[in-house]
């Protein structure tokens, strides 16, 4: 193998991590209603994607190293886009928090300004309180490190918010 083929399957290779890691980041954006950065998204990975897939096309009878290369790149970009969707700003989580330490838990949300809602309930064990807390994408971890720190014996799950709907008080 020539260094030209090994230069060119490694821009084959980047190629495909770029379109595949953007076409995440499109598909984020579609979902969370971001009209104009998906269809910048989506105009960068198909670019990048018609020059790999064209590089490849015209090269893979002489060369199969390039069809890897393309195969190798989108399996990657698989993995780095959905890596990069987690630190992406837009969007928004809810945390569920599952504690014994609720009423301590959420005064210290509040008083963080975060919204939150608390359930009491039964468990397995006994008394648990559940808390509701909505932040935006990039709030999340601090909610988690938060609720670790009061209670790091308490259960979460983190979900994505499609939609929301708050209602204006009254007057």
């Amino acid at each position: 193998m020539t260094s030209a083929v090994i230069l060119g399957c490694g821009a084959i290779v980047l190629a495909r991590i770029g379109d595949v890691s953007l076409g995440t980041m499109r598909t984020l954006a579609v979902v969370n209603g971001h009209r104009a950065l998906a269809w910048v998204f989506g105009l960068l990975e198909m670019t990048i994607w018609v020059f790999a897939v064209s590089a490849v096309v015209s090269q893979i009878r002489a060369e199969p190293a390039y069809g890897f290369a393309f195969a190798l790149g989108a399996a990657t970009g698989n993995y780095i886009g959905v890596t990069l969707q987690r630190w992406l700003p837009f969007g928004e989580q809810v945390v569920r928090i599952f504690t014994r330490d609720g009423s301590a838990m959420f005064e210290r949300l509040l008083d963080g300004g975060y919204g939150v809602t608390k359930f009491q309930g039964e468990g397995r064990d006994g008394a648990i309180t559940m808390l509701f807390v909505q932040v935006g994408r990039a709030k999340t971890r601090h909610v988690v490190r938060l609720a670790r720190e009061l209670d790091p014996r308490c259960y979460y799950t983190i979900d994505d918010i499609r939609l929301a709907n708050a209602v204006a008080p009254g007057p």
